[in-house]
């Protein structure tokens, strides 16, 4: 028998306790972090949506793993297990391990990258583009045009546009590609799941060209359920079948394993060529550790291993997106707007949408996180022009093509009592519209300005 109610498909063993704030309070937390909510601390947070990376609960045979973790610098046992673990869902023979996923991109595009190259994204991740334009290569997204129209539906907003793949490959020459990366599911472009025919088309343009394809894996297990749930003839297909199949398409992978390995610190650069290989493990052993541990303890590398196994499973899958649909449901029945249909991590609502009096060069969406904070102690993160944006010759902002607000979900923490509390906070939200105001920033880096850079607020007259 189906019912309604999907519930958590675990139990609460351990809890940590959250501090009540009133809105006086977070008014002088907020200004003491400049308007951004990345530079809050944790204390001042009741309800922590800023990321998914890292902030998963760990299982009891998680926590059990770690005490198991095999310290040897060299030929741990922890890493023999965790080696096994990828490359069965993998297929790639050379694996090294990473403190998280950036430092993986760090040594895959660095390596790749470099001026006159260019690399490819149906939506390129805020670390993943930084690290290619700090080597000197240019990075685009091409994203199919239904993933740029926030409430169109399409089952597969996350593809990458094929024609536009091609037309590029040819213009600025196979030669000069430094990668193909597709990114599932798609986060910055809404967390948007990636079809199975859309990963094989991409795959057989990028071997007609002689062009190497990787997998930006951290929420494969998110799309894989996805693909099950949405393609017809993957509906009897476990989604760990799945994510094998997908991984059998391209030439290697990076992941953060602090998403779908549902671990505090992780992560892996996987890769097919040996040549390659060489490369990325001469770099790894300069800039992260050695071959076996790259960067992370033994204990690390044990949590990730079962992690991996535990994410596959098909009654946690099913909980997870549903649980992150019925806080978007929710929202969209109210009316606040949003990239619809719901993704698999997170809720991504549209700020410009949301409030139209408020200018894009002053940044609606870091006006919302702002406002849910104040309102409710609810951190979030903006996906827009905060993050995404860049300047002409003049110092005249070049927009995102969204301006997104991303509620991230993380995995196995908050209860149905917590959302329903976020529900309540955005209904103070719309009532409080027009009360919103718009930022400017007073102070950013030249890379990952949203981690760092400052704000204040333009008040109306």
């Amino acid at each position: 028998m189906n019912y309604k109610t999907i519930i958590e498909p675990f139990k609460i063993k351990v809890v940590e306790p959250i501090k009540i704030t009133t809105v006086e309070e977070r008014k002088a937390f907020l200004k003491k972090a400049n308007y951004n909510t990345f530079l809050l601390n944790s204390e001042e947070v009741l309800i922590d949506f800023l990321t998914d990376s890292g902030t998963s609960a760990m299982s009891a045979d998680q926590w059990a793993g770690i005490m198991q973790g095999d310290e040897s610098y060299a030929g741990s046992s922890s890493y023999h297990k965790m080696h096994k673990t990828i490359f069965n869902l993998t297929g790639m023979e050379y694996i090294y391990p990473v403190h998280q996923g950036r430092a993986g991109e760090r040594i895959l595009y660095s390596l790749l990258g470099g001026k006159g190259k260019t690399f490819i994204s149906n939506t390129h991740f805020d670390t993943t583009r930084a690290n290619i334009e700090f080597s000197g290569a240019e990075a685009i997204d091409i994203v199919i045009p239904e993933g740029l129209n926030p409430m169109q539906y399409h089952p597969f907003k996350g593809n990458m546009d094929t024609e536009k793949l091609e037309k590029l490959i040819l213009e600025k020459g196979a030669d000069n590609i430094g990668a193909v990366i597709l990114t599932v599911t798609n986060n910055s472009g809404g967390g948007q799941p990636v079809s199975m025919k859309n990963a094989k088309e991409v795959s057989a343009i990028c071997k007609k060209h002689g062009v190497n394809l990787f997998l930006d894996c951290c929420r494969i297990a998110e799309n894989s359920y996805f693909i099950k749930e949405r393609e017809e003839e993957y509906k009897n297909v476990s989604s760990k079948q799945i994510a094998v199949e997908m991984f059998s398409l391209c030439d290697g992978a990076v992941m953060s394993a602090k998403k779908d390995a549902l671990v505090n610190m992780g992560g892996f650069l996987a890769v097919k060529n040996k040549e390659l290989s060489e490369s990325c493990k001469n770099l790894l052993i300069i800039t992260e550790g050695f071959t076996t541990y790259g960067g992370l303890s033994g204990r690390d590398m044990e949590a990730l291993a079962i992690g991996l196994e535990e994410v596959f499973d098909e009654g946690y899958l099913k909980y997870r997106i549903k649980s992150t649909s019925y806080l978007g449901d929710r929202l969209h029945a109210m009316g606040i707007p949003l990239i619809w249909p719901i993704g698999g991590h997170a809720v991504y609502i549209d700020a410009k949408a949301l409030y139209p009096n408020i200018p894009v060069n002053q940044y609606p969406g870091q006006s919302l996180v702002c406002q849910l904070y104040l309102l409710g102690g609810i951190r979030s993160c903006e996906i827009g022009s905060v993050m995404f944006g860049k300047y002409d010759d003049n110092h005249e902002l070049i927009p995102a093509s969204m301006e997104l607000v991303r509620l991230a979900i993380p995995r196995r923490v908050y209860t149905q009592s917590h959302i329903e509390y976020v529900i309540e906070v955005f209904e103070r939200i719309l009532l409080e519209k027009e009360k919103a105001f718009g930022m400017k920033i007073t102070e950013e880096p030249k890379f990952l300005r949203h981690f760092t850079s400052k704000f204040e607020p333009i008040y109306k007259a």
